[in-house]
C-alpha cells in the first residue's frame, strides 16, 4: 500500500481535456504509455546522451539513458511507498525536450534565441507534451494529467515565474513556487545517479579513462580499488560493469535511507503536504552528496572537456547554428513547421518555430538537413 503522502491517481487534478476513464489503467499508468508510444519519445533513440553515434553502437543515447532512469526512479519509488507509475512516467519524459547533439544543441538554441526567453530542456519538454505532439484527433499534446506535468516542468525544484515557451501552454496553474510530488523527486535524483554511473561506463568503453584513472575519485575510488583488488585479470568490460552496478546500488541505497529520514521529519500526511515541505525530501546523505559533487566535477575536467568529446561537440554546435540561421532566414522547413514560420507575427514567434523544430530533431536528420541545405557533409571522425 502507498503511503499517504504519496500521489493517488484516484484523485489526480485532471488533464487539460475531458477524456474517458480506464477500467484497467490508473490515470498515471496511462500518461506512462502516452509518453512511451510519442513520436518525441521514439525520437531519443537517435539522439546523443554523451558520445556521438559514429562512436559506436554500445554508448548510451537519450533513449537508454532515459530508460536506465526510469527503472531507477520506480524502484526509489516501491521502496519508499510512492506511486511507482507517476515516478515512471516523469522519468520516461523528462528528457523529451533534448536537442539533436545532446547539450551542444541544447547550448546553441538557448543562444540563439536568448532575446526571446532563451531555451531549455525541462521546457522544451512540457512544450512536447502540451503542445508540439500532435497524433490525437482533438488535441494538441498528449493530454497528461495535473501531477505528470507538474513532474515535468519541476522534477529539479521550484520555479520563481512561468519560462518563456509557455506563455501559451496549460502551465500556469502548475503551482511554480512550490516543490513538485516525491515521485518526480525520485525521478530527477534517478537521473543524476544514471548519468554518473553511466558516463563512467561509457569514458572507460572510449578509454578516455582508465580504472588506475578513478582510484582517487569520490564514491568511485574505493570501488575501482575493490573490484581490481578482487579481479585483477578479469575482462576490463566487466570490470567497468562491477564498478558500474556496485555504485548505482551504492547510491540507490544511500537516497532511500536517507530519504526515508527526511521524510519522516518532514511529516507529511499528504502530497500537499510535501509541496508545501520547502525543501527537497528525496535527497543523498550529505557525505554522499559531497562525493557525487567531486565525481561529476571529474567527469567534467576528464571526460565532457576532453577533446575526443569536444571535438565533434564543437562540430555539431556549428551543424545546429547553421541550421537555425538558415531556417529564420528562408523557413525552409517542412510541413507545418515552414507553414508556422512564414506566418508568424513576429521574429520571437518565428524563432520560437524554429527552435521547436530543430529541438525535435535527431542526430542524423539535423545531419541530413545540413546537407540538404549546404551541400556538405560533416565527418565527426
Amino acid at each position: 500500500m502507498n503511503a499517504p503522502y504519496a500521489a493517488d491517481p484516484l484523485h489526480s487534478r485532471g488533464r487539460l481535456y475531458p477524456t474517458n476513464s480506464s477500467p484497467t489503467r490508473s490515470e498515471f499508468q496511462r500518461d506512462r504509455d502516452r509518453i512511451i508510444h510519442s513520436t518525441a519519445f521514439r525520437r531519443l533513440q537517435h539522439k546523443t546522451q554523451v558520445f556521438l553515434q559514429h562512436e559506436g553502437q554500445h554508448f548510451r543515447t537519450r533513449l537508454t539513458h532515459t530508460l536506465e532512469v526510469s527503472q531507477m526512479a520506480r524502484s526509489l519509488a516501491r521502496a519508499l511507498r510512492l506511486d511507482e507509475d507517476l515516478a515512471e512516467a516523469v522519468a520516461l519524459a523528462h528528457d523529451l525536450g533534448h536537442t539533436p547533439f545532446g547539450h551542444a544543441g541544447e547550448r546553441v538554441l538557448d543562444d540563439k534565441i536568448h532575446d526571446f526567453g532563451g531555451f531549455d530542456h525541462n521546457v522544451q519538454a512540457l512544450r512536447v507534451v502540451t503542445r508540439l505532439e500532435n497524433r490525437y484527433a482533438s488535441h494538441d499534446g498528449l493530454n497528461l494529467t495535473w501531477e505528470t506535468l507538474e513532474g515535468i516542468l519541476k522534477h529539479n525544484g521550484p520555479l520563481a515565474r512561468l519560462p518563456a515557451g509557455l506563455e501559451n501552454v496549460a502551465s500556469a496553474d502548475l503551482q511554480l513556487s512550490s516543490f513538485a510530488s516525491l515521485e518526480a523527486q525520485c525521478a530527477a535524483i534517478a537521473d543524476d545517479i544514471a548519468y554518473n554511473a553511466h558516463d563512467i561506463d561509457d569514458a572507460l568503453r572510449a578509454e578516455l579513462i582508465s580504472f588506475g584513472d578513478l582510484r582517487d575519485v569520490p564514491m568511485a575510488g574505493p570501488i575501482a580499488c575493490e573490484v581490481l583488488d578482487r579481479w585483477p585479470d578479469i575482462d576490463p568490460g566487466r570490470q567497468a560493469h562491477e564498478l558500474q552496478r556496485r555504485l548505482i546500488t551504492e547510491a540507490i541505497e544511500d537516497v532511500i535511507s536517507t530519504s526515508e529520514a527526511a521524510i519522516a521529519a518532514a511529516a507529511p500526511q499528504s502530497a500537499d503536504d510535501v509541496r508545501a515541505a520547502g525543501r527537497t525530501l528525496i535527497v543523498f546523505s550529505t557525505p554522499t552528496q559531497t562525493a557525487v559533487t567531486g565525481l561529476k566535477r571529474f567527469l567534467f575536467d576528464n571526460v565532457y572537456r576532453s577533446e575526443a568529446v569536444m571535438g565533434p561537440v564543437r562540430k555539431s554546435e556549428a551543424v545546429v547554428a547553421e541550421l537555425f540561421d538558415r531556417y529564420l532566414e528562408t523557413g525552409d522547413m517542412p510541413g507545418r513547421w515552414g507553414a508556422a514560420a512564414k506566418a508568424a507575427p513576429d521574429v520571437a514567434s518565428r524563432a520560437r518555430t524554429v527552435a521547436d523544430f530543430i529541438a525535435g530533431m535527431t542526430d542524423p536528420y539535423a545531419l541530413d538537413e545540413y546537407a540538404r541545405l549546404f551541400d556538405a557533409r560533416v565527418e565527426f571522425r
